[in-house]
Formats: C-alpha cells, sequence, structure tokens
C-alpha cells in the first residue's frame, strides 16, 4: 500500500522516493560494504525539515514578546521546550523506522471512528493555526520589505511556496536542500543579530537555568513559546519523512537507522534551539531596557534599524522571509500527512494548499491584528500538542507496536514528564483563561 506521504504531486512523480544509486547507496551503509559508512548524510533531510516548524514566524512573534517584556527570563522556557522538542522528534521518527507507518496512520488503525474523527479534527485545528502563523509571517515580511498590503503579500507568499512544493516531483532531495538552505539563512541571520546586539550574557545564562512565571501574561507567552517550539504537525510529519529512507530488512537494519535518525534529530533541533535562543536574547538586548512594549513583528523591525543598525534589521527581516516560505512548505507537507492518514483518502496538494490556507486569508480580512493571531495560534498549537505527544507515548511503549525498540524505562519516563510538563502548562493557561485563581499569579 502506498504511504500517505508518498501521494503524487500535480504534474510529477510521488514525492518522498529516492534515485536507484541514492536507494544503493543506503543499501551500502547498512550492510556495511568499504566505503559506506562514510556515506551517513545520505540519512540527513527528516530532521533537518522537521525543524523548520521550530523556527517559523510564530516563533518570532512569541519570542520577541518573551525577550522585550521579560528580558532574559524566559529563556529557561525556550530551552526546556527544545529539549522536549528533541525527545518527541526522535520518537516520531524511531516510529516510522520501525513500523514503516506514521503516527496518523497509528491512530487511524488504532482507536474506533468516532475517537478518530475527533482526533482528525483537533489535528486539523492545528494544521490550520500553523499555516496562520506561516502565512501571516511570510505576508508581513514582503509587506515590510515591498510595502505590499498583507493580503497580497498572502498571496504571492502561497504561490512562491507551491512552487517550491513542485520541486519535490524530482523526489524528496530537492526539496530537502531548498528548505536545509532557508534553515542555514536563519541561522546566519540570528549570528548576525546577535555579533551587533548588546547582550548581557550573564544575564542570558541566569535567565536558561532559572525557571520563574513573573505573572500571568508571561505565563501566556511562555505557553505560546511550547506552541511554537513543539509543534504537532511535526511530530506527525517526521514518522511521515522517516518512512521512504531506505528499506530495512531486519531489525539490525532498523537499529542503525534509528541511530542516524537520533544523530540528525540531536544536530537539527539543536540548531533550531540555538535560533530560538538568539531570537529571545537579541529582542531582550534590543528592546527590554526602554521598548519593552515592542510586540508586534513590524514595530520590532522599525524599532530593530534605528537602534542596531540597517544590518541588523536586514537580518531580521530576511529571516522572517525564509521562515515564513520555508515553514509553510513544510506545514503543507504535515497537513497533507495527516489528512490521508487518518482517513485514507488521496488528497492533491492543492486542495490541502487550500484547507490550510484559507483560515489565514479569513484573519486578515477581517483586520484581526497580525501579530496577536501569530501568539494566539501558538496558544492553539499547545491546547493541540497533547493528542500526537501522548499517541507517541502510548505507540512507542507498546512492544506489539515496536517489538525490540519500544521505549526503555528512562526513555519512557521522560516522554511522560514531557507530555504531563505541556499538559500542566495547557491546563493553568486554560484555567487563567477563564479566571479561575492560579496560585502564584496575578
Amino acid at each position: 500500500m502506498e504511504a500517505p506521504n508518498a501521494a503524487t504531486v500535480p504534474g510529477g512523480a510521488a514525492p518522498g522516493t529516492m534515485s536507484g544509486r541514492a536507494e544503493g547507496a543506503i543499501r551500502d551503509v547498512l550492510d556495511g560494504r568499504p566505503g559506506g559508512r562514510g556515506r551517513f548524510l545520505l540519512f540527513a533531510g527528516p530532521a533537518v525539515t522537521a525543524s523548520i516548524a521550530y523556527m517559523d514566524p510564530g516563533n518570532f512573534a512569541t519570542n520577541i514578546q518573551a525577550g522585550a517584556r521579560y528580558g532574559y527570563g524566559l529563556l529557561w522556557v525556550v530551552l526546556l521546550a527544545n529539549l522536549t522538542a528533541m525527545l518527541f522528534q526522535a520518537l516520531s521518527a524511531k516510529l516510522g523506522i520501525v513500523t514503516g507507518k506514521n503516527l496518523a496512520e497509528h491512530c487511524r488503525d488504532a482507536t474506533t471512528r468516532p475517537v478518530r474523527l475527533g482526533l482528525w479534527a483537533i489535528s486539523e485545528v492545528a494544521a490550520m493555526a500553523t499555516d496562520l502563523a506561516e502565512f501571516l509571517g511570510g505576508a508581513i515580511g514582503l509587506s515590510l520589505l515591498t510595502g505590499l498590503p498583507l493580503m497580497a503579500g498572502m498571496a504571492v507568499t502561497a504561490v512562491i511556496t507551491y512552487a517550491i512544493l513542485l520541486l519535490e516531483t524530482g523526489g524528496f532531495r530537492p526539496l530537502e536542500i531548498a528548505i536545509g538552505a532557508m534553515v542555514g539563512t536563519i541561522g546566519l541571520c540570528y549570528a548576525v543579530e546577535l555579533l551587533v546586539a548588546p547582550v548581557a550574557w550573564g544575564e542570558a545564562a541566569r535567565g536558561l537555568v532559572t525557571p520563574r512565571i513573573p505573572d500571568a501574561e508571561a505565563l501566556t507567552i511562555a505557553v505560546g513559546i511550547i506552541g511554537a517550539t513543539v509543534m504537532p504537525h511535526a511530530l506527525f510529519l517526521h514518522s511521515g519523512l522517516t518512512q521512504g529512507r531506505g528499506s530495512p530488512r531486519n531489525d539490525s537494519d532498523r537499529r542503525l537507522l534509528v541511530r542516524y535518525s537520533n544523530r540528525e534529530v540531536v544536530v537539527a533541533l539543536l540548531l533550531a534551539g540555538l535560533v530560538n535562543i538568539a531570537m529571545v536574547i537579541m529582542a531582550a538586548a534590543a528592546f527590554h531596557l526602554g521598548h519593552s512594549a515592542v510586540a508586534e513583528i513590524g514595530e520590532a523591525y522599525r524599532t530593530l534599524t534605528p537602534l542596531l543598525g540597517p544590518a541588523a534589521g536586514a537580518a531580521f527581516l530576511v529571516s522572517l522571509l525564509a521562515s515564513g516560505i520555508s515553514s509553510s512548505v513544510v506545514g503543507t507537507l504535515a497537513g497533507q500527512m495527516v489528512m490521508q492518514g487518518f482517513t485514507g483518502w488521496h488528497i492533491p496538494l492543492l486542495v490541502r494548499r487550500l484547507a490550510t490556507m484559507l483560515p489565514a486569508f479569513v484573519v486578515v480580512a477581517i483586520g484581526v491584528d497580525p501579530t496577536r493571531a501569530l501568539v494566539l495560534s501558538q496558544v492553539v498549537l499547545s491546547l493541540a500538542l497533547p493528542v500526537p505527544m501522548v499517541a507517541l507515548v502510548v505507540f512507542t511503549r507498546r512492544r506489539s507496536v515496536m517489538g525490540a525498540f519500544a521505549n526503555g524505562p528512562l526513555t519512557q519516563a521522560a516522554a511522560v514528564a514531557g507530555a504531563v510538563l505541556v499538559l500542566g502548562l495547557n491546563a493553568v493557561l486554560l484555567a487563567a483563561a477563564f479566571g479561575v485563581p492560579v496560585p502564584g499569579l496575578d
């Protein structure tokens, strides 16, 4: 049966496929033939692709607010969220490698129809919130760069996104190279930002290791950071991307694939985490003293240039554009995989693109503040996050599903702790939203 992530792209071949040469090279690595072990980069790609979800425009919005309002005080949230993301992305990849099925397919097979439809509905809401953040980010970047109205910028972003998606007609590698280039661009831009920003490195170090939530607004931003960092669609996507990598014949092959996957997850998510930390540090250094009211992306760009110079403003804008476009591509791939995994239907890529981008156009058309919409979209993502997190915890611990690759006691304990952390923060956020007193918060 064809894997859901191998749906045909209009006018091209199935995405996620490999050339015979690449398949043979991967087989060399798995079989340990001479020269094969130096080719581990053949397995790179899934984690890099998923990592762009951790650097999307929603991260810009929440991280700017975190740094501007609370300085370096919420850096520990970014660090904790990134460590949690590493664990769950590794579990997602392992599930796809070991079972040959993605997370949405496992949810479909293991649940009754009403439960399956409920999980699908929640996942679709998360996909729409994801596209909202990504389209708005790309459109804001284009608007700041060219002066285009926001709605026109969203239309241009949609066209560029679809054009990049068509790269997958040549197999997975061209698209992965394009996304990897944009990941590198974002990282380079934030390296520039840190070079020109007056960072208080001692305070930043303390902020990374000192947990505290000063008030209810900080709690909302903290949950938004988690929603923008540990992404529901990335957890679904990663399990599908690893389905097309190699053809493991036995547990020895699977073990080697999992090992390469774990290495890539650490490297890709480390880069994503450093970018997120750099975003908060830049906002804290530039805005916290004297400009703490900066809360939206356009205002941040206009304030950044006179404060730190044109290089900082240009780097910020380029990184935002790269983030919005690349994350929109990845969001479409994930949404297609989720829909096909839960329903078993073949979904044309263009239909999938339209299904998740329309709500973003509606939000802009009715005049919702773009940055406020970005932050709220991340809170929605955090509220939807328990679905894939709990599903991963359940499936990856079952020997009936994973065999010898079922989670060990330490891994399972860490996964449960991560899920409980997110569920706990969500519960506190909901309580605060409905006026229920939360101890320690105003």
